[in-house]
């Protein structure tokens, strides 16, 4: 997993609690990331960059799948109309 999801939601994070963190030592701060970094590298997590090609490579499969499912199909009607041949 790449440290760029974790960091964002970190970063997110941050923002929204906004001044609450302001007053949180740099040392806790650090020490609270790490463990957030740890925790999300523990998940299995992938980015969204990840996801989406996937995604896309699933989809060129089902197509194909598809085109093949087809083909066998139509050799199929031909096998039945010409059994002998």
């Amino acid at each position: 997993m790449s440290a760029k999801g974790p960091r964002d939601f970190l970063n997110q994070f941050a923002a929204i609690a906004g001044p609450g963190l302001e007053s949180l030592s740099s040392e806790i701060r650090q020490q609270i990331r790490t463990a957030a970094q740890a925790a999300f590298e523990k998940m299995d997590i992938v980015t969204r960059e990840e996801f989406e090609a996937q995604q896309a490579v699933l989809l060129r499969s089902r197509e194909k799948l598809e085109a093949l499912e087809q083909q066998v199909a139509e050799l199929e009607a031909l096998i039945r109309e010409n059994p002998n041949t």
